[in-house]
């Protein structure tokens, strides 16, 4: 079956007794067993629950891998598959990156004796330099977020496996519709589900998804013993959300490509990131490893004196924080995402304050267009004239 049919599938003539198409809801936390010694394969729901089962072994389907784990958010799955090292081990990671990883490593577990080094991944040569006899996996962003830089997966796969490294491929942007990391030779994916895989702006999850059955099992026991694991009524919230995923995103990708478009046109924008634009340096390497560009589009301002008269001034577009659901949302990177990132380095890596996020939904391009566009116009007027 396709990816579209397998995931409209997931659940159904799963619940034998009843016939249930949509699975149920598994509240019980725990499970009467047969006799000593016998399971039905649920004891306790931290370790495995129903309805949390119909969600992992379909993001693991979808993803062609051969386990998949639900956790509270992503942030607790980055945290889990982060507990597959030891103090002193060392991770090469993308150097444009989610601020809430970015915090993650650096205020939380470094303090643990893990060690991280920011890489362009698109700089072979860099990558290489940064190699270290403690290295031991390479995570990888791509798109990344927010500047919507591409890296040849295929190629840090190859190197990581030189090396005897892990890759760790967050597939948040993509989703498995667009992007199979696996495929290319990555080891673990992650999700934040709470993104497109959820698609509506109510449900708070991640997902890992694991290659090999050595490492499924060292990420059964950390998902089991740290105990991040996602609930039953948001598991069943996810499901759902993905059983439309392949729809959503195909109405995602064509507004984010007419909008991109539209605003290289606006007096009041200078630059375009999107790898959907024939430009962009990622273009045709986004081509050959994926089937799509995803929602999002990010864009810079000509002066940071525009970035608020912008977001007060849309109507249809939410300024708000997340991404992936059904409504159009934009961030300001420089003080919700990215905000724990020191300017410095925010600065460095190109997250600077003209820097606007946009996360495009599934509205009528044409309703979009004109909101972004009278916001703009309404951002050239500071101080009273119009720039």
């Amino acid at each position: 079956m396709r990816l579209e049919t397998k995931l409209i599938q997931a659940g159904v003539g799963k619940d034998e007794k009843t016939g249930a198409v949509s699975f149920p809801v598994y509240y019980a936390t725990a499970y009467r067993h047969p006799a000593l010694g016998q399971s039905t394969g649920f004891d306790y729901t931290r370790t495995a629950n129903p309805t949390r089962s119909v969600l992992e072994e379909t993001i693991a389907e979808a993803e062609g891998g051969d386990a998949g784990f639900a956790c509270a958010s992503g942030m607790a799955a980055v945290h889990t598959v982060m507990g597959l090292f030891s103090q002193g081990d060392h991770l090469i990671v993308s150097l444009d990156l989610y601020g809430g990883t970015y915090r993650l490593f650096e205020q939380v577990l470094s303090r643990y004796g893990l060690a991280f080094t920011y890489v362009d991944l698109r700089d072979q040569e860099a990558v290489k330099k940064a190699l270290r006899e403690e290295t031991k996996a390479i995570f990888v962003e791509t798109p990344t977020n927010p500047l919507m830089q591409i890296t040849n997966i295929r190629k840090i796969t190859s190197l990581a496996k030189q090396h005897g490294l892990l890759t760790i491929v967050d597939n948040t942007f993509m989703t498995p519709y667009c992007q199979r990391p696996l495929e290319l030779g990555a080891d673990v994916i992650l999700h934040s589900a709470t993104k497109y895989l959820g698609g509506h702006n109510d449900v708070l999850a991640g997902l890992i998804v694991t290659k090999g059955e050595e490492l499924s099992e060292k990420i059964r026991f950390l998902h089991n013993s740290i105990g991040a694991v996602l609930g039953p009524q948001d598991s069943w919230l996810l499901v759902r959300g993905m059983k439309t995923l392949a729809l959503r995103m195909d109405r995602h990708q064509s507004n984010a490509l007419t909008v991109a478009k539209k605003l290289k046109e606006h007096p009041a924008v200078s630059e375009v990131f999107y790898p959907g634009l024939e430009e962009h340096p990622g273009h045709e390497i986004q081509a050959s490893q994926a089937s799509g560009y995803s929602g999002m589009v990010s864009f810079r301002v000509r002066s940071q004196e525009q970035v608020g008269l912008f977001l007060q001034n849309l109507r249809v577009v939410s300024f708000a924080e997340s991404l992936g659901g059904v409504e159009s949302l934009c961030t300001y990177p420089a003080t919700q995402t990215h905000a724990d990132i020191p300017e410095e380095v925010r600065a460095h890596v190109g997250v600077c304050d003209r820097l606007l996020r946009l996360s495009v939904g599934i509205e009528h391009p044409d309703d979009l267009i004109a909101d972004l566009f009278q916001a703009l116009d309404a951002s050239l007027v500071v101080g009273g004239a119009v720039r």
